[in-house]
């Protein structure tokens, strides 16, 4: 399950930090780095608030670009097996590899979303 929280437009990802027993958000989608902790999702949310407000002005005040980007490509291994399984189960669906790649990236994200 994916855990995440939209805060003023912003995606972050929430785990459990055990070792402190606090929630802990972290922005996915900035050009840096930007956490925040707390004992409730609540108070979660407002901390996040006001790290992304911090993290927004120091980019501000440095002239840096907040958010991150992506190119769409990236590179993946595997071992070699499931390799040749992903090439033989796409070229039976009459796919390549990329597409075949991608229907399940889609597929996993949009089902935990």
């Amino acid at each position: 399950m994916i855990n995440t929280i939209i805060i003023n437009g912003h995606r972050a990802v929430v785990s459990l930090d055990a070792e402190l027993g606090m929630l802990r958000g972290e922005f996915i989608e900035l050009n840096g780095g930007a956490d925040f902790y707390a004992d409730s999702l609540p108070a979660l949310v407002a901390e996040g608030e006001c790290s992304l407000a911090v993290f927004l002005e120091v980019c501000r005040e440095n002239d840096i670009e907040p958010k991150r980007h992506f190119s769409g490509k990236f590179q993946v291994r595997l071992p070699e097996a499931l390799h040749a399984e992903a090439v033989a189960a796409a070229a039976a669906r009459g796919i390549s590899l990329n597409q075949f790649v991608a229907e399940a990236v889609e597929h996993e994200t949009m089902a935990e979303a």
